[in-house]
This record gives structure tokens, C-alpha cells and sequence, in this order.
């Protein structure tokens, strides 16, 4: 960050992007606080705290964190029946909880996220992105249609001759020219709620601190804490893939919970990464350091505030040919590219697929990914069952056999280890090598417990051999000590 302070064109970058992010911030909040049933003010209020307070406690540089709708879907039920001081009671309590989750390390589950999960989530977010704009292109005159065809072609070519200025800033100020110039009558910002006249104050939840109020509240900041940190710390990972940097997980999960407690004091609707937003920010304009995220959320205040009445002349159709290209600079095409698909083991996009459909279909990128994880380790669990085999490998002498396992053994592998023995017809000495395999659980030395005893019922000895350190450590703690 220091670097970019000192270099005017780095700087530039960063304070030009912080005011496109800031630009098409508004509109989303405004739409996410009607889906939770607040006050446009709400949502704006909670993005411009949250983008301020994330750009010095958040683990990610340059990603934006804001008010969103996955957040706004978990506690609309909550400002719908029982009011605002429980709402703010709710996002003060989830910024607690994920405060405690990154305290006990959940973010570093992220890395247990496949690739083809990351895919699937960024696929489904571009689609979920582009469906969010149809709202705006329904029902409107044809004069909106061209203004989204001209921003399209100003954004897609106007780097191709100069990159000093980012292009979606240039479409917007262009298309808000034509608008009020021509006279057009076109949706605008203003067309989506009112804009606040005045700074977020201090705001103490009037709720009793009794269980009862926890009995209520509860549930939804754990809903709300466990969709937020999910889509940050996924947002995270993605921004890093992008900017081909690493960032700290663990700080990016309490800096998401503190920007909510921050958020919730302040009368905000708390949020948390918008990937939209945060790459308009990183792939787009090109920023790379906390400058555009604090500026985003500073130049989101100072906009509706001080410049409410011009900023609500903005053409919603501006805003919409940005997030159409976001959608397209998002979306992964090589991975649905016909050599791609048949180069790629049918597992990989299936897990790919069943993260795009959840996700779109509940419009909630938490469920997708939840959904996407599952179905990996299901066809990695199949994958292993049927890998793993007993064969003979010697018989030295008359009254001895050698098998060798080859493969991994775990619950899924292991439960048909017991049937892959000829009891009866194996000579009195039985040996089976684990050289070319590794115990990774009780099911596995349970499986071996039961061979050794099915053997041992027709007076014959069993060895085992060639475990690992790590196996051996393990049948030797287990063995004999699990049942009948």
C-alpha cells in the first residue's frame, strides 16, 4: 500500500476504482435493503461501514465487502417480524460468532474447497450477477437497450486505446451526459429509493438481554455468520487465484466479524465480500491494495450525501452494461469448452455443474458450494472403493500365502476388504502386506480385526506387515480394543 501511495499512476488506479466500486455500490445496496425490508439508508449505510472497516481489518487487500443479498435473505425474517432493534441485534450477534469462528480456525477450511467447486462458484456467479440486471431491462423503451449495447462497447473497447482512465467510469459518465443532455426517460438511481441527507449515527438495539431474545435473534446470526464468512473467505481465495497473491483467511474471518459489530452500531444491515463489486475492482480496474476498497466505501458516502440529487440521474442502464462485462470477464469459458469438457474426468463436472445449478436455483452461493463439496468428496469416496484390491503375491512354502493390499483403506474401501480372502482354502500361515496401502481409520482395523479372527476360527495365523509409521501407530493403538 505504501508503494502506491508513493507512485501517482498506482494511486490513481486505486482512487479511480474505489469510485467506479462506489458508483455500482449504490444501486445494489438500495436493491439488497428492499429484500430485507429496511430503509434504503440501511443498505447504504452498511456498505459504506463495512467497505471502510474491511479495508483496515480485512486479510484481503482490494476485495469489497457490503451490504449483499445472501446476507439480506438470512435476516429479512427477522426485521419482518420483530422489528429493527432485533435486526441490528441479529448483525451485531453475527459479527460476533464469526468473530469466535476465526478464533477456532474455520477459515482454514477453505483449502478443503476443490477446484472445480471454485469453478462452479464463479460460473454461478457471473449467471446470478446477469440475472440480477433482467429487473432493469424489462418493460423499458428501446432507448435503454441502446444505452446498454453503447456502455458494452465503451467498456469493451476503450482499453484497447488507453487505460488511464478505467472504462466503466467513462461509460457512466457518458451515458449520465447523453441521459440528461437528450432528456431520456430512462430508470435511474433515483427511480430505486430514496438517498440518505446525513451520516450514519450510533444506534444501541432497544431489545432485553434475556434468552428469549437470544432464542430469537440466535438462529438467523448464525445463519447470517456462516453465509457471510463462506462467500468472504471464497471471495478471498478467488481474488488471490485473480491478483495471483496470498492473503490471511484468519483475518479475514474476524475482520468480516468485527465490520458487522462495527456495522450493527452504526444502523447497518452488515454484509459481507461482494464478488461482484470486488471484481469491478481487482479484474476490471485493475486495483490491487486497501486504498480502493477504504475509498469505495468513503466515495459511496460522499456520493449519496453530498451529491445525492446528480448521482440519482445516473441511468440504471449505465450500471448494467458494467455488471454485464463483470459477468463476462468473471464467468470461467475455458471450462465449458467443448476440448475442455472431454479432456475433464466426468466427476470434476458434475461437481461443477451441481454447484452452478444449486447455487442459481437458490440464489444463495453458500448452498452451491456446501453442495458442490459434497458431491466431491462423495465421488472421491467412490473413487476410492473402488480402487483399493487384494491380491496374491507369493506362497513361499506349502503352508504359506502372501497377499498385498494395494490402495488406500478407509470406511468406503475397507468393508469389503473381509470378503476378498479365502478362508478355507488358505494354508496355515497367512500373511498380508499393507506396503502398497495406509490405514486411515477404526473401520480399516476393524476390517483386519475381523479377518485375522475369521482365520483364527479355522486354527490359522494371520501377520501383518509393511505398515507405515503412521499405520502402524494406528493398529497398534486399535487393534483388538473395537467389539465383538
Amino acid at each position: 500500500m505504501r508503494a502506491a501511495l508513493r507512485d501517482p499512476r498506482r494511486l490513481r488506479t486505486e482512487v479511480l476504482a474505489g469510485l467506479v466500486v462506489a458508483l455500482a455500490l449504490i444501486p445494489e445496496a438500495i436493491s439488497f435493503s428492499i429484500i430485507a425490508g429496511v430503509d434504503p439508508r440501511v443498505g447504504l449505510f452498511a456498505s459504506f461501514t463495512m467497505a471502510v472497516s474491511i479495508a483496515f481489518l480485512g486479510g484481503r487487500p482490494a476485495m469489497i465487502s457490503a451490504a449483499t443479498g445472501a446476507v439480506a435473505l438470512v435476516i429479512a425474517p427477522v426485521m419482518r417480524e420483530h422489528g429493527m432493534d432485533y435486526l441490528i441485534a441479529t448483525v451485531i450477534l453475527a459479527g460476533l460468532v464469526q468473530v469466535l469462528m476465526a478464533v477456532l480456525g474455520v477459515a482454514r477450511l477453505v483449502r478443503f474447497v476443490p477446484r472445480s467447486v471454485m469453478v462452479g462458484f464463479v460460473n454461478a456467479l457471473a449467471i446470478l450477477v446477469l440475472l440480477a440486471q433482467l429487473p432493469y431491462l424489462t418493460d423499458v423503451t428501446w432507448h435503454v437497450y441502446a444505452m446498454v449495447a453503447v456502455g458494452v462497447a465503451l467498456i469493451a473497447l476503450l482499453p484497447r486505446l488507453t487505460t488511464a482512465v478505467p472504462a466503466p467510469l467513462v461509460a457512466i459518465v457518458v451515458l449520465t451526459t447523453a441521459s440528461v443532455v437528450l432528456g431520456l426517460d430512462v430508470p435511474d438511481v433515483a427511480d430505486q429509493g430514496e438517498l440518505p441527507d446525513s451520516l450514519p449515527s450510533l444506534f444501541l438495539p432497544d431489545v432485553p438481554l434475556t434468552l428469549e431474545t437470544l432464542r430469537i435473534i440466535g438462529p438467523f446470526a448464525v445463519g447470517m455468520a456462516l453465509v457471510g464468512l463462506m462467500e468472504s473467505l471464497m471471495t478471498a481465495k478467488l481474488v488471490d487465484d485473480v491478483t495471483d497473491t496470498h492473503s490471511d483467511k484468519t483475518r479475514e474471518a474476524w475482520g468480516q466479524g468485527a465490520a458487522n459489530v462495527v456495522t450493527g452500531f452504526l444502523g447497518g444491515m452488515g454484509g459481507c465480500a461482494m464478488i461482484g463489486q470486488t471484481m469491478i475492482n481487482t479484474k476490471v480496474s485493475g486495483a490491487r491494495t486497501r486504498i480502493s476498497t477504504f475509498l469505495a466505501g468513503v466515495f459511496l458516502l460522499v456520493l449519496v450525501v453530498g451529491f445525492g440529487e446528480p448521482i440519482g440521474r445516473i441511468p440504471m442502464a449505465a450500471l448494467v452494461a458494467v455488471m454485464v462485462m463483470v459477468c463476462v470477464a468473471t464467468f470461467d469459458w475455458h471450462s465449458v469448452r467443448p476440448a475442455t469438457l472431454r479432456r475433464m474426468p466426468l466427476s470434476e463436472t458434475a461437481v461443477m455443474l451441481a454447484t452452478v445449478v444449486v447455487t442459481v436455483a437458490t440464489e444463495n452461493l453458500a448452498y452451491g458450494v456446501v453442495t458442490g463439496v459434497l458431491v466431491a468428496a462423495l465421488m472421491f469416496v467412490r473413487r476410492v472403493a473402488h480402487v483399493t484390491e487384494v491380491v496374491e503375491v507369493a506362497h513361499p512354502d506349502e503352508d504359506t500365502r502372501v497377499y498385498a493390499v494395494v490402495g488406500e483403506l478407509l470406511w468406503a474401501s475397507s468393508n469389503d476388504l473381509v470378503y476378498q480372502f479365502d478362508y478355507s482354502g488358505d494354508p496355515q500361515n497367512v500373511v498380508i502386506d499393507l506396503s502398497r496401502s495406509h490405514i486411515w481409520d477404526a473401520s480399516t482395523v476393524a476390517a483386519l480385526d475381523a479377518i485375522t479372527t475369521k482365520y483364527a476360527a479355522r486354527g490359522k495365523n494371520v501377520t501383518i506387515i509393511g505398515l507405515d509409521e503412521a499405520s502402524a501407530a494406528r493398529h497398534a493403538r486399535l487393534a483388538g480394543h473395537l467389539g465383538g
